[in-house]
């Protein structure tokens, strides 16, 4: 079988990560359970998602001259993603503090670091040489991103964009996406529209402009729609532990699905499973699963 690869574009965080019994208010302190340091970024995330699955994924991000840096890139390695990773000497490691509170909901804290070294013109034709599929969220500069964006379709490349954290998105940036990734409140923020009921999508797909978008509703699953074909994918019921990448790990079971030639609506299937399987595990790269941990039925 021949797969896509597939190179990533963005983010390598050290998420430290504490448990707390609810999630504090304003001028509240509450006490922390424990404090755990977990290889994170949304962009090193859906990199180690692809991986940990056996995708042929490469990642291209920035992380400082210091430890936690050097961690994340043996963890690349160690995750099945090729690691194209530059240090730079101007900021230290990304980092995100992660609160997790009894009901699985998360609060996380983001520091950019290196994240917000990587420049526009630093982006090179020579990135793309033999990749299929390029993704991205928006953890890096914006300009960043437009940047990889524009240049992945001048040469024919798939992209994939999952706008969070989510901010404002032009048309011109829009028109470079072949597949956006969106959760209800992104999709509310670029499309000023509220998903409430199904014409609501197809609202909101008219407005934004893409070709394919993918909505993600959590427990509720997910809808694709593209202006022609539309489909709703159930979640699978599970106890939820952790949500912190669930969306990361949808995005790797999507892109791995269609990586391997398989259509919209197996890849949905696909990754409403990695999904599931995420959620009840506590982390975000380490609630990954391999492809043989979801075969031997753990997700189930």
């Amino acid at each position: 079988m021949h797969m896509k690869n597939i190179l990533v574009v963005g983010s390598l965080n050290m998420d430290q990560v504490t448990r707390v019994h609810k999630t504090p208010k304003i001028g509240e302190t509450v006490s922390g359970n424990g404090l755990h340091h977990n290889p994170g970024g949304k962009g090193a995330n859906q990199a180690v998602a692809l991986g940990k699955l056996g995708a042929n994924v490469t990642m291209i991000g920035k992380v400082g001259n210091d430890t936690f840096g050097q961690q994340l890139r043996a963890n690349l390695s160690e995750m099945n993603v090729k690691d194209q990773v530059k240090v730079t000497e101007h900021a230290s490691t990304g980092l995100a503090f992660i609160m997790v509170n009894d009901d699985a909901d998360n609060s996380i804290v983001v520091i950019k670091g290196a994240n917000g070294e990587i420049k526009p013109e630093e982006v090179s034709s020579d990135w793309f040489n033999g990749v299929d599929y390029v993704v991205l969220q928006l953890e890096i500069p914006m300009d960043t991103v437009f940047e990889v964006l524009k240049q992945a379709k001048q040469l024919g490349k798939t992209t994939f964009l999952n706008p969070a954290p989510v901010m404002p998105l032009s048309h011109e940036l829009l028109s470079f996406v072949d597949y956006l990734v969106v959760n209800e409140t992104e999709f509310e923020q670029i499309s000023g529209i509220a998903y409430l009921e199904t014409q609501d999508l197809m609202k909101g797909y008219e407005i934004i402009g893409v070709k394919n978008i993918i909505l993600t509703l959590g427990k509720k699953g997910a809808w694709f729609y593209n202006g022609e074909d539309r489909f709703h994918t159930p979640a699978r019921a599970v106890k939820a532990v952790d949500t912190t990448a669930a969306g990361d790990s949808f995005i790797g079971g999507f892109i791995y699905e269609l990586s391997k030639g398989n259509n919209v609506e197996q890849a949905m299937a696909f990754a409403t499973e990695v999904a599931a399987f995420t959620v009840t595990k506590l982390g975000a790269q380490s609630a990954l699963p391999f492809l043989s941990e979801l075969n031997r039925g753990h997700a189930l």
